[in-house]
């Protein structure tokens, strides 16, 4: 039988706990035994609470892949169960290679054993050999940088200390899979910088990660996957940027209207957030956003660009009702939701006169500037009787090594000093030129 190529498959995987709520009663050993004998048990009432309804999830090998979604969603309890911690109520749960996971802060410590014995006990609990362990102890204490304090019980470390040494044992015991859950958000600066090397390392070498994280721009950024958990359903798998910008939208649509809205099928920990569409917002105001496009100068859509090209927004709109107060908006937003820019027709004094039905907004830029990365533009019509806005992602790629969100039109001058008599200028990607004074 061929090898999978996938490391993980969920299918219909159902996971539920069993509520117990007990009557505020004392009870004897004696009392509960005449109980059971008289068949009167339903003094314990038990119900059941399903944190996972119905997973159907696929994990290619060697892809990272980040999972999102609320609190209360079923995230954490997908981790576990991948990693055996908890068994499936129903459904079929397959793994193909050996799991490694970092889910909760020291969690598989003995607090009372040295950082170097739990090294050991770690290593063997994950499947290595006292042998292999003890070959790789001295790699896993200097990663983890914990100096003479290897020697000492664990009960004394920082939550910073628990991390380094929970890191540096399950990303050197030789995974297939590498689960991870929040604990990256433990520790400075430089080991965070470190760790994320070793990350890299790991996806270079083909392995499989699986992230749970709230770093939207962490998983646009790091991940070649993006599954969003919401209400203990899979609600979408995709492109990282796509995924988590209807989330974003689905977030605020859900912020602005909880007055207004009763979510469906709620769950033991939040209920489901509203439906959006991939490229629109649900519509209220009298000038429906249809449909947002990115196009390049031939008219083409266009998708990935560099810092020095332009492009045009294009929004095609229908009207609904009486429009005089309409005030289209465009805004530039990074991969973590930072609004890079914002103009309006209304600020910069354009007149919208008679609204064509339908009609297209078109927005020109004649050069971008953003460095690489991944953006979304938003296109919003709104009005005294409510907005409607779509949305549409691309990402730049950069040949420079500059830092930060913008690439203004510059170029380098050096000037002659009080006793010099020759200055360099030149622009950047040309070669130097000298000016005599």
């Amino acid at each position: 039988m061929p090898e999978s190529m996938d490391a993980i498959i969920l299918k219909d995987v159902v996971k539920s706990f069993r509520k117990r709520t007990i009557r505020g009663e004392y009870t004897t050993f004696k009392s509960e035994l005449l109980r059971w004998l008289r068949g009167k048990r339903q003094s314990r009432d038990a119900s059941l609470i399903t944190a996972l309804r119905g997973i159907n999830l696929t994990i290619p090998k060697g892809k990272t892949v980040g999972i999102i979604g609320r609190n209360g969603s079923g995230k954490s309890t997908l981790l576990k169960l991948i990693t055996g911690i908890y068994t499936p109520t129903s459904g079929d749960l397959q793994i193909n290679g050996r799991i490694s996971a970092l889910l909760d802060l020291g969690a598989g410590f003995h607090p009372d054993f040295s950082g170097r014995e739990n090294i050991l006990i770690n290593g063997i609990i994950l499947g290595m050999t006292r042998a292999e362990v003890r070959a790789r102890m001295d790699e896993i204490i200097a990663f983890s940088e914990l100096g003479e304090f290897i020697d000492e019980p664990v009960r004394t470390y920082s939550s910073g200390m628990y991390m380094r040494l929970a890191f540096a044992v399950a990303t050197h015991v030789d995974p297939d899979i590498l689960i991870i859950d929040e604990i990256l958000a433990v520790g400075d600066e430089h080991f965070s910088k470190k760790s994320l090397a070793k990350m890299m390392d790991f996806k270079r070498q083909g392995k499989t990660i699986v992230l749970v994280t709230h770093e939207l721009g962490t998983v646009e950024r790091w991940c070649d996957l993006a599954a969003w958990i919401d209400g203990g359903y899979v609600r979408r798998v995709g492109k990282p940027s796509e995924v988590t910008a209807e989330y974003r939208e689905a977030i605020s649509l859900a912020e602005a209207q909880s007055a207004a809205f009763t979510p469906p099928a709620l769950t033991e920990g939040g209920g489901a957030l509203p439906q959006v569409p991939s490229e629109a917002l649900p519509a209220e105001g009298p000038v429906r956003i249809q449909r947002v496009q990115l196009l390049d100068a031939r008219g083409e859509s266009l998708e990935v660009l560099s810092p020095e090209e332009g492009l045009e927004v294009r929004a095609e709109f229908s009207v609904e009702g009486p429009c005089e107060d309409v005030d289209f908006h465009v805004r530039l937003q990074a991969a973590d939701g930072r609004t890079l820019y914002e103009t309006s027709t209304r600020r910069e004094a354009v007149v919208l006169s008679r609204m064509p039905n339908p009609g297209v907004l078109r927005f020109v830029v004649e050069r971008l500037g953003a460095l690489g990365g991944d953006y979304s533009l938003v296109v919003s019509a709104r009005a005294s009787k409510g907005e409607s806005s779509g949305r549409c992602a691309f990402r730049v790629v950069s040949a420079t090594e500059e830092e930060g969100v913008f690439r203004p039109p510059h170029r380098w001058l050096v000037e002659p000093g009080a006793n010099s008599q020759a200055g360099v200028s030149f622009e950047p990607g040309t070669s130097p030129r000298v000016e005599v004074g």
